[in-house]
């Protein structure tokens, strides 16, 4: 059966002009709720001199510090390019910081930009650095603060890069986790490596059958699964912090096809304690026998009287802690950073009506809490049921 959100994120890349100007409009150094004069659709964006992406701060009390590792799988041929020899991943480690001991990180590279920019919008003139000046909050090469931490690893949507959960990516850091934010090399628009070369999305385009996508997610499970070993190895772990990392207390989330895969990512690691899939059709579904006890988060956009029929085929077999969240207002994008963007520049985003600061809020206190219950043990009255803080939110029974 074809999944409703699966299929919203495959169509995205060709048919979502607003996902191609989001990627390369910033959001207006101003009050979330102003916006630029409304665009029609179709138009592209023009970017003023002087604006710059910022986005939003960080809700914990934490620094965030941020390095860039790459990671070289040599027992695993790439799977969608053998010829490329072994499989290649670029992973950015966001972790609690001391305060004012690095750089700014920049949001992504200027070749990456390039090509996520003429992938969305062809015929783009929009200039990369309305990508690469973006205003982050992580700072490179910052000092880990004393601790050790929870470990949660972000996966992002198809052809999306890693890039788009970065609001996500340092918030999470901001409480209290370390976080290892995955580009699943030729599953995205450009993934930009140490020796200079951007690589493209070979894959975009070509997922026609259930069993590809479902290919595609237990891919992302080894891709996840090998990045585990790399950061918790003995003696000589890939990262030089590694040390803030409890390798007791592992999560996953994802977005899209990110979140499609923590399905076989926890089914076939044992490593990974819980779950969350943002408004990813589940191509790998739970199996009757169930994810091991494994608590898991569902949290979807509206589908207009439709279902997902992987959610609903999957949502019986979780046999742990699970909840089923509905965002009202929002869309496929909305749990990503890209919405950000459209509302800065007054741009069209087709069937969201929330704007993207409150689905920012949303998505970052209900994937905080998860994690704060599971990984952490702490109580989250948010997760009890409905609030009247947050009528947007709707509890599946």
């Amino acid at each position: 059966m074809t999944g409703i959100r699966r299929t919203a994120a495959a169509a995205a890349l060709l048919l979502a002009l607003p996902l191609s100007v989001v990627a390369a409009a910033p959001a207006l150094a101003a009050s979330p709720t102003q916006a630029a004069a409304p665009a029609s659709p179709g138009t592209q964006a023009t970017v003023p001199a002087g604006l710059r992406i910022e986005l939003p701060r960080p809700t914990g009390p934490y620094a965030v510090g941020r390095e860039i590792l790459q990671l070289v799988d040599q027992n695993r041929p790439d799977p969608w390019v053998p010829s490329a020899g072994p499989r290649r991943l670029m992973v950015s480690m966001y972790y609690p910081a001391k305060a004012g001991t690095g750089g700014p990180a920049p949001y992504m590279t200027p070749e990456a930009a390039r090509m996520l920019l003429d992938a969305k919008l062809p015929g783009n003139t929009i200039p990369t650095e309305a990508l690469t000046t973006a205003r982050t909050w992580a700072e490179s090469g910052a000092r880990p603060a004393p601790g050790r931490y929870p470990l949660v690893v972000l996966s992002p949507g198809f052809t999306m890069p890693r890039t788009s959960l970065t609001i996500l990516a340092e918030d999470l850091s901001s409480r209290g986790y370390v976080v290892a934010l995955v580009d699943h090399t030729y599953e995205n628009t450009g993934t930009t490596f140490p020796d200079g070369q951007t690589l493209p999305c070979v894959m975009c385009g070509k997922l026609r059958t259930d069993d590809a996508w479902a290919g595609l997610d237990r891919s992302r499970a080894k891709d996840v699964s090998f990045v585990l070993d790399q950061l918790t190895a003995h003696p000589h772990p890939a990262w030089r912090y590694s040390r803030m990392i409890d390798p007791d207390r592992i999560g996953m989330a994802g977005h899209s096809a990110g979140g499609a895969a923590t399905v076989p990512a926890l089914l076939t690691d044992d490593r990974i304690q819980a779950g969350v899939d943002l408004d990813g059709s589940m191509d790998v579904r739970v199996p009757p026998s169930g994810i091991g006890g494994k608590p898991f988060l569902m949290i979807g956009h509206p589908l207009d009287g439709a279902e997902d029929t992987s959610w609903v085929e999957s949502w019986p077999n979780l046999d742990g802690w699970k909840r089923w969240l509905t965002v009202t207002g929002t869309n496929h994008g909305s749990f990503t950073d890209f919405p950000l963007f459209l509302d800065g520049l007054g741009l069209p985003d087709r069937d969201r009506t929330i704007p993207a600061q409150r689905a920012v809020e949303l998505t970052r206190a209900y994937v905080a809490a998860f994690f704060d219950l599971q990984l952490k043990g702490i109580d989250q009255p948010l997760l009890d049921g409905p609030t009247a803080e947050n009528p947007e939110v709707t509890f599946h029974p």
